[in-house]
């Protein structure tokens, strides 16, 4: 999931190099916090959030295949 949500992130900032992932392992779930720089937020967020809530649905989907649960935080680095 990790190497995924960096591939969809990196196509879309304009910093592909100052992205991060950070993968925290839970019982039932998993966190993944993605750090993007400032001003590169704009850019992963979306007008309304509809970019990330596309990222959210693509890697949950992915997720789901595998038989486990992710969750996605975007955070600014």
């Amino acid at each position: 999931m990790k190497d995924l949500l960096e591939t969809l992130v990196k196509s879309l900032v304009d910093y592909p190099d100052k992205i991060s992932v950070n993968e925290i392992n839970g019982e039932q779930t998993t966190i993944l916090e993605l750090k993007v720089l400032p001003e590169d937020m704009g850019k992963v967020i979306g007008k309304e959030g509809r970019i990330a809530k596309s990222i959210r649905t693509i890697i949950k989907a992915a997720a789901m295949h595998n038989g486990k649960r992710v969750t996605i935080e975007i955070i600014q680095a």
